[in-house]
């Protein structure tokens, strides 16, 4: 008896969110990797950011998982070496972490009242980079 071999196939709705955040973000770079069990890591690059931060982009980084789209999107992960213009802290709910090899800043938004027909990925990248941009 032969094992069969094993191929990782994206869920639909993983692979639909994958396409809005890229018609969302269109002047980003977006890369994926599949991780096996029908869903993905999402890199996107070239975000623009901006105040208060001392850069001016960054990337962004997040998990799709398989149980896309009634599983939040959280968390969601920055540029490593992220600082603010004013040399504060970062703050609540941004932690030193990693993604995909990466050094980042953990972002920890949790949707608390998900609804799976209007909470997309790209909805929620947007809250995400709104809710970094109007840090105080």
């Amino acid at each position: 008896m032969t094992t069969p071999s094993f191929r990782s196939v994206l869920k639909p709705e993983v692979a639909a969110a994958i396409r809005e955040v890229e018609q969302t973000l269109r002047a980003s770079t977006l890369s994926t990797r599949e991780d096996g069990q029908g869903g993905a890591y999402v890199t996107v690059e070239n975000v623009l950011l901006g105040h208060p931060y001392v850069q001016a982009e960054t990337w962004v980084g997040f998990h799709l998982s398989f149980q896309y789209p009634y599983a939040d999107v959280y968390p969601h992960f920055v540029r490593g070496d992220l600082a603010r213009t004013d040399g504060g802290p970062l703050g609540e709910a941004m932690t030193q972490g990693s993604f995909e090899g990466r050094s980042a800043i953990q972002v920890s938004r949790r949707s608390n009242k998900l609804n799976p027909a209007t909470d997309t990925a790209a909805i929620k990248l947007a809250k995400v980079l709104e809710w970094m941009r109007n840090r105080r």
